[in-house]
């Protein structure tokens, strides 16, 4: 059982693929992946499919899947805007891999989620185009009609306009929908998303709502509960205030305290005279929502935790040994000082181990038990190998 991440930052897509195939020579030989994962960014973008096909032609993985990235992770860096192209082989005997391809129209959803083989116990790793895949309503029919199924991944980001992106499927290329594989059996697969949030003030109910606006919180106008709250923080968590405000919507309420981790967080994108605000989500009465901020110490120390946490609480003594990251376009050096932030996080707490993915326009990750789309996340999947 092993695991390689290569990566090629040539800007020539033939030299690319050259440079690819010689570092999985060296590390696999003459073994045959079971899976591959390409990411290309947009310079690569005409030639994905043809670097997907040779590596089933020459017989070197028996499953491939794929899409275009604006920025592209591989082994310990972080691309950004520049030509890249990263592979990611695993070799995993008993390894069960289904290829599922789910068309752009809702109306085939259900049919492509009724394929899936005993979903409860799979994880699946999905790859959509933004312009023309109804991800909300997938993941609400996967919540519903697959409970156990986590869905990780991310939204292709390569192309600006609908048709401009690329994703690989067992060698064939598609520029609609979403493609995806089921991996169940004998590899522990877990899933961490970092919201890169950090709650602030205490819990309140939603007593009062319409759609995507909430009018009242503990039966007084949002506003005002937000004005209240504003003027308890201090100085540093009001200057994270105004930089952006969050709203998280708690997953489980039969819980007798909420923690980080435990919010759905969503953005907050305005407010009205009335005293209501908006939020870039459905809410509805009853629930309880806590506000939030984010900013590059707080996204730091978030995903920190996570990993950590993932680490220290194992139940059994499985060891990570590959790790794929699906991390949001507003992150990497839009919102860190250094480079490779996130992909460097893995490998300082986890270990060395091979890791590849991209920059999402949505990053895809399970929380609470129910898998939802996010912002300004990391979401990982961690594969261990059994003890």
């Amino acid at each position: 059982m092993k695991c390689v991440s290569a990566l090629s930052t040539a800007r020539g897509a033939n030299t690319a693929f050259h440079q690819i195939r010689e570092r999985l020579d060296e590390a696999l030989g003459d073994s045959t992946a079971d899976l591959t994962l390409v990411f290309g960014s947009r310079h690569h973008a005409e030639k994905l499919g043809a670097f997907s096909r040779a590596f089933l032609e020459q017989g070197r993985t028996r499953h491939i899947l794929g899409c275009v990235g604006e920025s592209i992770i591989g082994e310990d860096q972080e691309i950004e805007g520049k030509p890249a192209l990263a592979v990611w082989s695993i070799v995993a005997p008993g390894l069960e891999i289904q290829p599922v391809r789910f068309d752009p129209g809702g109306g085939s959803l259900r049919q492509s989620l009724a394929t899936l083989e005993h979903p409860g116990d799979s994880t699946l790793i999905l790859l959509a185009d933004p312009f023309s895949f109804g991800i909300n309503d997938f993941l609400k029919l996967a919540n519903e009609t697959a409970p156990g199924l986590r869905v990780v991944g991310g939204m292709a980001s390569g192309g600006h306009e609908p048709g401009s992106n690329r994703l690989i499927l067992d060698g064939e290329t598609h520029l609609d929908g979403a493609v995806a594989a089921r991996l169940s059996g004998p590899i522990s697969i877990r899933t961490i998303v970092s919201q890169g949030c950090r709650p602030i003030g205490r819990p309140m109910i939603v007593t009062r709502a319409e759609q995507n606006i909430i009018r009242e919180l503990g039966r007084r106008p949002a506003l005002e509960s937000l004005r209240d709250l504003f003027q308890s923080l201090s100085q540093d968590d009001v200057n994270k205030v105004q930089q952006g405000l969050h709203i998280g919507r708690v997953i489980n309420e039969y819980q007798e305290s909420f923690q980080r981790g435990d919010f759905l967080v969503r953005n907050v994108v305005g407010a009205d005279e009335s005293g209501a605000i908006q939020i870039n989500d459905l809410i509805r009465v009853g629930q309880t929502v806590q506000f939030h901020v984010r900013d590059a110490e707080t996204a730091d120390e978030d995903l920190r935790e996570s990993l950590t946490r993932e680490r220290d609480s194992k139940e059994t003594s499985e060891t990570p040994f590959a790790a794929l990251l699906f991390s949001c376009n507003g992150r990497g050096a839009r919102l860190f000082n250094a480079p490779n932030h996130d992909v460097g996080l893995i490998h300082e707490i986890l270990g060395a181990i091979p890791v590849a993915g991209f920059f999402a326009m949505g990053e895809l990750g399970p929380v609470g038990g129910q898998n939802f789309i996010h912002g300004f996340t990391a979401s990982i999947a961690v594969f261990e190998r059994p003890a």
